[in-house]
């Protein structure tokens, strides 16, 4: 890397993002012992400018940031690293010190809905009452609901259609919940099919 620190007083921004949901999730500084470290052990570090040390992100919490990848910035004084966080990015406990807790949007959300529903174990919630029916009945619902959306795709009810496809990402959540997967872990593997 070919990095001017001259024309920071020798500190440059680190933006970090996640390697998989492209998430800003925080904004350091590092010099040159910083970046060195950061390449060298695979975990970010910046250079504290309160503590007035190197200070590794996760160094007392444990949520360090794992390395995927450095960029820098065409005037070569901004750095870009994409990580894969260990646990919560923010000291709030936040996933982003932005405030940003869903970036991929509406779904990933719903996904996060689901896992509410099924941790707090409510006997008026469908989604619980669904999910402690066990794999079976969850994967038979979602093969119901693919049939429904099936049925619905050939005639010309737009709004119908919509709806069975809702029903049935829906469902498929639930089921992804009941084989302890993520939508990420399927948006993975469709990246994979992409290169």
């Amino acid at each position: 890397m070919n990095l001017d620190f001259e024309k920071t007083d020798g500190l440059i921004p680190a933006i970090i993002q996640h390697a998989n949901t492209m998430q800003v999730l925080m904004l350091g500084y590092m010099n040159k012992e910083a970046i060195n470290k950061t390449i060298t052990e695979g975990k970010v570090t910046f250079f504290s400018r309160t503590k007035n040390r190197l200070w590794t992100k996760g160094e007392e919490s444990g949520n360090y940031l794992l390395v995927a990848e450095i960029l820098q910035d065409c005037d070569n004084d901004t750095i870009l690293i994409k990580a894969f966080p260990q646990g919560p990015t923010c000291h709030t406990g936040s996933t982003s010190c932005f405030n940003e807790e869903t970036p991929k949007g509406f779904l990933y959300k719903l996904e996060n809905i689901i896992e509410q529903r099924i941790a707090d174990n409510d006997e008026t919630s469908y989604t619980a009452k669904l999910f402690a029916r066990g794999v079976n009945k969850v994967a038979q619902k979602v093969g119901e609901e693919a049939v429904e959306l099936v049925i619905e795709s050939k005639d010309n009810n737009v709004d119908l259609f919509k709806n069975e496809a809702a029903d049935l990402l829906y469902h498929f959540l639930i089921l992804l919940k009941t084989k302890n997967q993520k939508l990420e872990d399927i948006e993975e593997i469709l990246k994979g099919r992409h290169k």
